[in-house]
């Protein structure tokens, strides 16, 4: 099924439609801080656990996750399961052309679970409602995971294709030696535009102040997701910290974002992508992984130049990726291993994100290789995510409890006269 095909519903969310309707459920959450604080101390070594609980990782901050006497890595030399290998996921997040590449090269079924949000995911997991091989979980949710003893470490024996990835997700910040995670794709948050209505916001001193445009008025969206679109408004406030605790700073970002309600009639409902084909938005904060499905979307007879992602050149915005783990109580370990190495396998990777549009963090693989796949045109190239995006972009990672209620309660003020 091509990308413009696939149908969302509410039972059925893709990864990108529950982020953008992550907002309206944040509010009745509890933040992954708190979580993590629920969590107590570990009983094992590392940095993860201590005296006042897991430490919450981060790039200033790296953890190396706690092991465990009675969860081992795998032995090596096992040969693999006849499966089923039960892989629980976002919707429709790995391609169904990769799922029946490996079903036919290792003939096993694929039994593939998916799930609509990761706190539906996390807490499944945490009570045992879902049992898996494989899961698919976000940086901030693999500390907890560990501690609670609820992930293998991984034996990388079996996982020679990690060679391919960016040399710091091989040793990353949120798990020290990569002893339980690797990466699966990328992203980065950037400007959604259309390029035959605006100029490129990247000529604009304050690219973000293409939002508070009152000639676009009713063609404004934004992702409905606390975290990332405050934390735009911090940095178009002037701040660099998209994590912030600064009480101040978050307020005055939630006043900005407030004068968007009658500035541009904001819209924060889901389809950035769709609507940016459609002609219905012509500047919406989006993921790059969505905007190179917006070609798909386009009417017949619409070419893609009419589209453009802006990101700075320089870096310094949100950056991220996925995670791809082993349960502790996997019946196909060993199965669980290869299928990581097998979506790793740059020819596989490079399959998988011709549907997806999220790319795998491949080195060795540069912006013409992705290009020539044919599946993003020139003038989206700006969606392609490098090695030096993460050395100067921005995670966004756990807060405190109090001050994830903070960005909570702010969220929920602008929601309300939106």
């Amino acid at each position: 099924m091509h990308p413009r095909e696939r149908r969302t519903t509410i039972a059925g969310l893709s990864r990108r439609e529950f982020l953008r309707r992550a907002g309206m459920t944040g509010i009745a959450l509890p933040s992954v801080a708190a979580i993590l604080a629920a969590c107590g101390k570990s009983d094992g070594g590392g940095s993860e656990g201590g005296p006042t609980g897991p430490q919450i990782a981060s790039p200033d901050n790296p953890v190396t996750l706690p092991l465990f006497d009675d969860i081992a890595p795998i032995g090596d030399g096992l040969s693999p399961e006849a499966g089923p290998l039960r892989i629980y996921n976002w919707n429709d997040y790995v391609y169904k052309k990769a799922l029946n590449k490996f079903q036919d090269e290792f003939n096993v079924e694929v039994e593939y679970t998916q799930f609509t949000g990761m706190s539906e995911a996390i807490s499944k997991v945490q009570n045992g409602t879902i049992e898996f091989d494989v899961f698919f979980p976000t940086i901030e949710n693999l500390g907890k995971l560990a501690a609670a003893k609820l992930l293998r470490p991984l034996n990388r024996s079996y996982i020679p294709n990690f060679q391919n990835i960016w040399p710091q997700l091989q040793d990353p910040w949120y798990d020290k030696g990569a002893t339980y995670a690797v990466p699966y794709t990328t992203w980065k948050t950037g400007i959604g535009y259309r390029a035959d209505h605006i100029d490129d916001p990247g000529s604009l001193s304050m690219p973000f102040d293409v939002f508070w445009n009152p000639d676009l008025k009713g063609k404004v969206g934004l992702l409905d997701e606390y975290r990332e679109t405050i934390g735009m408004a911090v940095l178009r406030n002037g701040g660099t910290d998209i994590n912030t605790h600064d009480e101040a700073q978050i307020r005055a970002a939630g006043d900005a974002l407030g004068e968007l309600i009658d500035l541009v009639n904001v819209d924060i409902a889901a389809g950035d992508y769709q609507k940016l084909a459609e002609d219905t938005s012509w500047a919406r904060l989006s993921w790059s992984g969505n905007m190179n499905y917006a070609q798909w979307y386009l009417p017949k007879g619409t070419t893609a130049d009419v589209l453009g992602y802006y990101y700075p050149p320089q870096g310094g915005w949100e950056v991220s990726n996925d995670l791809m783990v082993v349960s502790s109580k996997a019946r196909s370990p060993v199965l669980a291993h290869m299928f990581i190495n097998f979506l790793l396998d740059i020819d596989n990777g490079l399959l998988n994100f011709g549907y997806e549009g999220f790319q795998p963090p491949f080195q060795g693989v540069n912006e013409a290789d992705f290009l020539a796949a044919g599946y993003i045109p020139d003038n989206l190239k700006s969606t392609l995510v490098t090695a030096q995006d993460f050395e100067a972009g921005k995670p966004i990672i756990a807060l405190p409890p109090d001050v994830d209620q903070l960005w909570q309660d702010i969220w929920a003020e602008f929601k309300a006269g939106v």
